[in-house]
């Protein structure tokens, strides 16, 4: 039982109206980030609201129904106990998602996200399913409605990526998304092999959160700005001016460079959006020291060990070494149907925190 529901509603309902107030304020609508953090409380303390007053019509229900049990008629004590059944059916539903609801929620969920994927283990084999895993993103993006922009990529010889970092901007992209850090291990027999034998490779992925420009305050003297000319793979020039940036973080020593447009001063803007992110996530692993243990073992240094997921082609099999989630639908989650993976790993994580409650 949600213990005093009445005494949460109220609450709720105090703080929901209050929203509503600060929505229909024309100021708040020139602030874009709070007018859109002000809508998603809103729509989330909407969820509660109708939650906790189901939750007390139930229970007027089933006290109705308890009551017709006295009833001299056995017809009605019988519609009365079927009643029943079916009110503690719907109230254990409704009380298991008001306890979601109410987990504490993670103030990152609703950020946009930056990812970097980076080949490990394996040479070009790795390069190769680091464009494959770049595309299963960008298709799990598309089907979100999602937008994704390429901020930096090193292509391999054969088409893959040695590294790329990608920004994926939506509603609650975060949420879904903050799995995916950790290597990622991929079993197939590659193009390049003649014999027909499985391989085995890894790549590594950082998930961060996009940060804001109010989150991370950045001097310029404390930046290191070189430029210097782009170049493609195997070091063939693309470009005839110096507009590749690299940007050093001279506290940190954090170097971030970025070479993909042809304006020197796009470069630039996209290697701060991700200079700003690394900092937002250095400032949140020492501020959660825990939590930066867990991520450190998830990221692992790109050999074979320390994997969270095998992606295992001949078997077209995925398993998800966390939860020991095994699904034989591994085509249909390269081509985007990610949900099938994280769908689970979010009821696991939920599941845990409930425990902990």
């Amino acid at each position: 039982m949600i213990e005093s529901w009445e005494s949460q509603l109220a609450n709720i309902s105090e703080r929901h109206e209050e929203i509503e107030t600060q929505l229909s304020d024309p100021e708040a609508m020139r602030d874009q980030k709070k007018y859109a953090d002000l809508t998603r409380s809103h729509r989330e303390l909407g969820e509660l609201v109708t939650g906790f007053k189901r939750y007390g019509k139930i229970h007027q229900e089933i006290q109705q129904a308890r009551e017709l049990l006295k009833d001299a008629d056995p017809n009605m004590v019988e519609l009365a106990r079927a009643e029943l059944e079916s009110f503690d059916r719907e109230l254990d539903s409704v009380e298991q998602a008001l306890r979601l609801l109410l987990i504490p929620k993670d103030p990152n969920d609703t950020r946009n996200t930056i990812l970097e994927i980076r080949a490990g283990t394996g040479g070009e084999e790795a390069a190769l399913f680091a464009g494959d895993l770049f595309r299963m993103y960008c298709r799990y993006a598309e089907i979100h409605q999602w937008k994704f922009e390429v901020l930096s990529a090193n292509e391999s010889d054969l088409g893959g990526f040695k590294e790329i970092i990608f920004l994926v901007s939506g509603v609650d992209v975060y949420s879904r998304f903050k799995f995916e850090g950790g290597t990622h291990r991929v079993q197939r027999v590659p193009t390049t092999e003649t014999q027909g034998r499985i391989h085995t490779s890894a790549v590594t992925i950082a998930v961060m959160p996009e940060a804001d420009e109010v989150d991370i305050k950045i001097r310029n003297e404390d930046l290191k700005i070189d430029v210097y000319r782009s170049s493609g793979p195997g070091g063939q020039s693309v470009n005839t001016t110096d507009s590749a940036v690299r940007i050093t973080h001279l506290p940190t020593d954090l170097i971030v460079t970025c070479q993909d447009e042809k304006s020197q001063h796009k470069n630039k803007a996209k290697a701060m959006k991700v200079l700003r992110s690394r900092l937002l996530d250095q400032a949140m692993q020492s501020a959660h020291d825990e939590q930066s243990a867990v991520r450190k073992a998830q990221v692992g240094t790109g050999d074979r060990s320390g994997r969270i997921r095998t992606y295992n082609f001949p078997q077209n099999r995925l398993s998800d070494h966390r939860i020991n989630l095994t699904l034989y639908s591994l085509e249909q989650v390269m081509r985007g149907e990610m949900d099938l993976v994280v769908g689970p790993l979010i009821e696991h994580y939920q599941t845990e925190q409930l425990k902990n409650a």
